[in-house]
């Protein structure tokens, strides 16, 4: 009679290794903002209707200009935010000294408050979360507008982004526009604000 066979040891399967620590938290903040991104982009008009040839005129006074920016400003406010922001890079892959400052600045940042697992040290005395803060702070508004012209890109481009809006919007006629007469009392500064994307009410 044969031997009975003993039976096969158990094999390990080996554990997915973990994420370092802050790749988490800086993939959910990275998803966070691609979907706020995106919700932004879909409330923008369709850049035909930005563009449309048929509906410029020279303004027949300062009065009907500032009438039909503050109109534009309104309805076009999330294409000239975009416009802002797409001025805004193409100024700093220009000037690409600038924007290795910012990537420098911006993996500081992250390193400090999302990588770094210890706590941060100076002179044997631990930091609090809003020394950190104040510090980082500090040292990016030092560097951004004194030790670099990171500043002087950035208001350049600013400068460039508000002229190109204020001739569409000047220009542009507004009279073809759905435009809700309550909401352009709010004024240029209107683009910044992102519309409330209504709620369903489920049956």
């Amino acid at each position: 009679m044969s031997a009975p066979v003993p039976p096969a040891a158990p094999t390990s399967v080996g554990s997915a290794p973990s994420p370092p620590p802050g790749v988490g938290a800086l993939m959910l903040i990275a998803g966070r903002l691609k979907e706020y991104a995106s919700g932004v982009a879909r409330q923008g008009k369709p850049w035909a209707e930005v563009v449309d040839r048929n509906a410029f005129s020279k303004p027949g006074n300062l009065a009907e200009a500032t009438s039909r920016l503050r109109k534009n400003a309104n309805y076009f406010k999330v294409n000239y935010l975009i416009v802002m922001l797409l001025c805004t890079a193409f100024t700093f892959v220009l000037h690409p000294s600038s924007l290795l400052v910012l990537a420098l600045l911006a993996g500081s940042w992250i390193y400090v408050f999302l990588m770094r697992t210890t706590p941060l040290v100076i002179s044997g005395r631990t930091l609090s979360e809003r020394e950190k803060l104040i510090g980082m702070s500090a040292i990016s508004f030092i560097t951004i507008f004194f030790l670099t012209s990171v500043g002087t890109v950035f208001f350049s481009a600013l400068s460039i982004s508000i002229a190109l809006i204020a001739l569409h919007g000047a220009f542009r006629e507004p009279d073809n526009l759905f435009i809700d007469e309550g909401e352009t009392q709010q004024g240029f500064m209107n683009i910044f604000a992102v519309p409330a994307v209504p709620a369903t009410v489920s049956t």
